[in-house]
């Protein structure tokens, strides 16, 4: 039985460690949005480069994600946690000195890599090594700081971008990386699942990857790719077939046989569809179009993550006490509404008039909904498939996150030099944020209609307090 207590010096260390390694991989999600405009002037990049900067990090990290947790209880937590930020630190690097867009591009695919390593591992380790009498407070102070750490990246990131430069947004993860990877192994415990057979379903991670990657180079280049979508169905059709008859599969197929998780995941691809869609395109309305500074741009979204942070925990124990059905119908109405108020945002846009009022609305819808689809998701299985159910549903937001990068641009009619020209940018910003929209409304329909409340005595998430405006918390197992 773990036994660290939290008062303990090694229980500090712990927590700084995984709050740093988190962190890292928290900041990347959020601070590049803001740094696209300065990248693609200084690369000479179009706009399809910009969506690969992207996506190649949320390519890898979705597509590896739940074998980067497997890793970890087969070979040691801490031991794939540091190698993790090892990987992610050097890509970083790589990614802070990348001459040309290509060179950039592949270097965020590595760093995903990184990140599907030591994302899982990070919550893994305080979950294996704290006594379980100081579990929920250990995990409780490691969302919140991280929650803190999504916050300041936008900040963070465009004070970057406007001071030494959009490449110390990636460099900054390498002192990060100095100092977790010493106490981390200097002061966490290794632990591992003793239950852990040592195989691994790299054949289903490969394949997945695969689909997602070929559709999305499909939609980012539409038109001349067409044969590279049909692999990419070939490739999806091929992964459910390996996954059917694996004895141990990346992805239990059967886990679905649950009507209300396979529902909960489908409002899932709507929800984080949208909003990885509205996340990419806002941070550059905000600026190719109204004008703003990175610094400007970053700080005028920190409400959003401000108010999860604050009421994520209370959101969640309302649809305790009401059920979910009503905040996954009504939170991605709100979220909608958000969207279309963005449609006010243009040329010398006023922040308090214009921009604050859909930021906070968004961040209200966010809090509405968050939580309890993540309590939803883990109640709507067996108690023993609750990480796996997480996994799933945190793999499955990135991944729509994914296909909206690719696809939002395509449908708004944003050509490569789009967000070099302010009035192009702004007329299809004016047709994607309905796209998105109607996107959330769908999602709140299929809420509304499938998800009911769940059993007594389910699972309940650890991880209350959330921040994160790009994936949906992910809850791992003990050790």
């Amino acid at each position: 039985m773990p036994d660290v207590r939290i008062a303990s010096a090694q229980g500090k260390w712990i927590l700084i460690t995984t709050v740093l390694g988190s962190s890292m991989a928290l900041l990347d999600s959020t601070v590049v949005n803001v740094a696209l405009p300065r990248i693609g002037d200084d690369l000479d990049a179009s706009l399809s480069a910009l969506q690969w900067t992207i996506n190649a990090y949320m390519l890898t990290l979705a597509g590896l994600i739940l074998l980067g947790g497997s890793l970890g209880d087969q070979y040691g937590r801490r031991k794939i946690f540091v190698i993790g930020v090892v990987w992610f630190a050097a890509a970083s690097l790589m990614c802070g000195l990348a001459p040309t867009d290509a060179v950039l591009i592949g270097a965020r695919a590595l760093q995903g890599i990184g990140g599907a390593l030591l994302t899982p591992g990070s919550l893994a380790l305080i979950q294996a090594s704290f006594h379980p009498d100081d579990r929920a407070r250990a995990v409780g102070l490691w969302s919140g700081f991280g929650g803190i750490g999504a916050a300041v990246g936008p900040f963070l990131g465009g004070w970057l971008v406007d001071g030494p430069g959009w490449r110390w947004v990636f460099l900054l993860n390498v002192p990060l990386a100095l100092l977790c990877v010493p106490v981390a192994l200097r002061h966490v415990p290794e632990s591992a699942d003793g239950r852990a057979h040592g195989r691994f379903d790299i054949l289903g991670a490969v394949l997945g990857a695969l689909a997602l990657g070929l559709v999305t180079f499909a939609l980012i280049e539409a038109g001349t790719t067409s044969l590279l979508a049909v692999a990419g169905v070939a490739a999806a059709v091929a992964f459910v077939y390996v996954e059917k008859r694996r004895q141990d599969p990346m992805l239990p197929l059967d886990i679905f046989g649950s009507r209300q998780f396979t529902a909960l995941n489908i409002v899932t691809l709507c929800v984080y569809g949208a909003f990885g869609g509205y996340f990419f395109l806002t941070a550059l309305q905000l600026q190719v179009v109204a004008g703003y500074s990175a610094l400007a741009a970053g700080t005028a979204l920190l409400p959003t993550t401000a108010l999860m942070l604050l009421f994520s925990a209370r959101s969640g124990a309302l649809a305790d006490r009401i059920g979910p059905r009503i905040p996954l119908t009504v939170g991605p109405l709100l979220c909608a509404t958000a969207m279309l108020l963005m449609l006010r945002v243009g040329e010398h846009a006023n922040y308090l008039t214009d921009v604050l009022p859909a930021v906070l609305v968004q961040g209200v819808g966010m809090v509405t909904l968050v939580a309890p689809l993540t309590a939803s998701v883990l109640a709507s299985v067996d108690t023993a498939r609750a990480g796996i159910a997480s996994g799933i549903n945190n793999a499955a937001a990135r991944a729509a996150s994914l296909i909206a990068v690719a696809a939002l641009p395509l449908l708004a009619g944003m050509g490569p030099e789009a967000y070099r020209s302010p009035s192009v940018f702004d007329a299809a910003f004016h047709r994607a944020m309905p796209i998105c929209a109607g996107v959330l409304v769908v999602g709140s329909a299929l809420a509304f209609a499938m998800v009911r409340r769940p059993a007594p005595g389910c699972v309940r998430p650890e991880c209350r307090t959330h921040g994160n405006v790009t994936s949906p918390p992910i809850e791992a197992k003990g050790g």
